[in-house]
């Protein structure tokens, strides 16, 4: 190949030869002077043919360069990718494109997209196509037919291609197999339904160990009126004996003398002055039981019941009476509430709020010399404020970042499962309130729970 400077060199040097013999000949004096800056003039327009050969080399290697690096890319690209105009006319495909089909490059380029889908997929496939000329991004499905004659269905996404004077031309063609992005979404939808598996048994696991606590308070404050109603029922069922024994002398008509010698003895005129204080303290304890268990039936631990009002007064002082008699402590518990505080809300999970917190609260004050546990709950503008403040040690600064993270506990093993304050943390935020912690001035940890009255 005959390069330019070549040929521009020659050229010149012939002219110059040319012009400087024709010059000697017919010229002299002010004509050769002419002729001399002619030559100067061809010289400098060589030069510049020089020059400008130079650039042009150089620009053709930086395109070359480019395309170069281009169709790397492109090759590299695991998605096919198909270019064509907007009759469908294929114009560049990339080697996953070739590979799909089982075809060459040189087969491919210059048909038609359509050729290669299946018929009932041509008008999706005309649809996709028009990206070039309504200038949009367009997205669908189209069924190809492979080398090995199988259909393979693609995810496409179909966007404008324009010339080198940016006009809309045709359409750029990305597409990935549906049968990767199934697998890549079954095995992202497996992992998900195992964390929330694993997220319920955690939980449950949790309601279980607060239920286990509830129970214990439960079991503390059924045992005084059942044993108060059973001593009481075996005190009556003496005196049933002595009654009995006392109206059968009477029906078999024993002479007054017996009869009230034998009411001396059976103590029937003390038996009948203790019936009513003996029922009427039965009665009251079965009343406190029944109260308990009414109590119970409102702890519903589910997401799914209504929420109804809950007398929060009554909530916490019932939490707090349960906490202690579950944990035996002999802490000075004082709780300072405001009646009439009433809140919309599932009393189950509030219930776990406030015994998690204040079970969290004695065991920190355990080994405390005066241990005290400070219980308040108030309203502040739109929400319900409840803090539950203790004299323990406090919380570690390097642990006050983790407190309400699964699983991070500060007790011994077995002693804690360390979901108790993610579970409250989890359930305060489903009401769209707030839990905190910090340390009080005098020493002692504080929580401070906000529920806002909507609920």
């Amino acid at each position: 190949m005959t390069r330019l400077s070549d040929t521009a060199g020659r050229t010149g040097e012939d002219l110059i030869s040319k012009i400087s013999v024709s010059g000697l000949l017919e010229l002299d004096g002010d004509g050769e002077s002419v002729w001399v800056d002619v030559i100067r003039r061809m010289d400098e327009v060589y030069s510049e043919l020089l020059r400008n050969e130079t650039d042009l080399e150089r620009k053709n290697a930086e395109l070359e360069e480019a395309q170069t690096f281009i169709s790397s890319v492109i090759a590299s690209v695991s998605d096919i990718l198909i270019a064509c105009s907007s009759d469908g006319v294929i114009k560049k495909a990339n080697p996953a494109f070739l590979t799909l089909l089982g075809m060459s490059e040189s087969d491919v380029i210059g048909s038609r997209i359509f050729d290669y889908v299946l018929p009932e997929d041509r008008k999706e496939a005309e649809r996709l196509a028009s990206a070039g000329q309504q200038g949009r991004v367009l997205e669908g499905d189209l069924r190809f037919r492979t080398a090995d004659g199988r259909e393979e269905c693609l995810a496409m996404r179909c966007a404008t291609l324009f010339d080198g004077r940016r006009r809309r031309f045709g359409a750029v063609l990305t597409g990935r197999p549906i049968s990767e992005l199934r697998q890549a979404y079954q095995a992202l939808h497996l992992a998900h339904r195992e964390l929330q598996q694993a997220q319920r048994r955690l939980i449950e696991q949790e309601k279980m160990a607060s239920l286990g606590r509830l129970v214990a308070g439960v079991a503390h404050e059924l045992n005084n009126p059942i044993s108060f109603v059973y001593a009481n029922i075996y005190t009556l069922d003496r005196y049933r004996k002595n009654l009995v024994l006392y109206l059968d002398a009477v029906h078999k008509g024993a002479d007054a003398l017996e009869i009230g010698a034998l009411r001396k003895t059976l103590k029937i005129d003390s038996i009948l002055a203790d019936i009513d204080p003996l029922l009427e303290g039965t009665i009251e304890g079965a009343d406190r039981i029944s109260d308990i268990v009414k109590n119970l039936r409102r702890l519903s631990f589910s997401k799914t019941a209504e929420r109804q009002p809950v007398d929060l007064d009554r909530l916490v002082r019932n939490a707090a009476h349960l906490a202690i008699r579950a944990k035996n402590s002999l802490a000075d518990v004082v709780i300072d509430s405001a009646p009439g505080l009433i809140i919309h809300a599932h009393e189950g999970q509030i219930h776990q709020i406030v015994v998690n917190l204040i079970d969290n609260a004695l065991d920190a004050i355990a080994r405390c010399a005066n241990p005290k546990v400070r219980i308040t709950a108030a309203r502040l503008d739109s929400a319900i404020e409840i803090r539950i403040a203790d004299n323990g040690p406090g919380i570690a600064e390097s642990d006050m970042g983790k407190i309400f993270e699964p699983f991070f506990t500060t007790k011994s093993v077995g002693e804690g499962t360390g979901l108790g304050l993610w579970i409250s943390f989890s359930i305060v935020e489903d009401y769209g309130g707030t839990i905190t912690a910090h340390n009080g001035d005098a020493g002692g940890a504080e929580f401070r729970v906000m529920l806002p009255l909507d609920g």
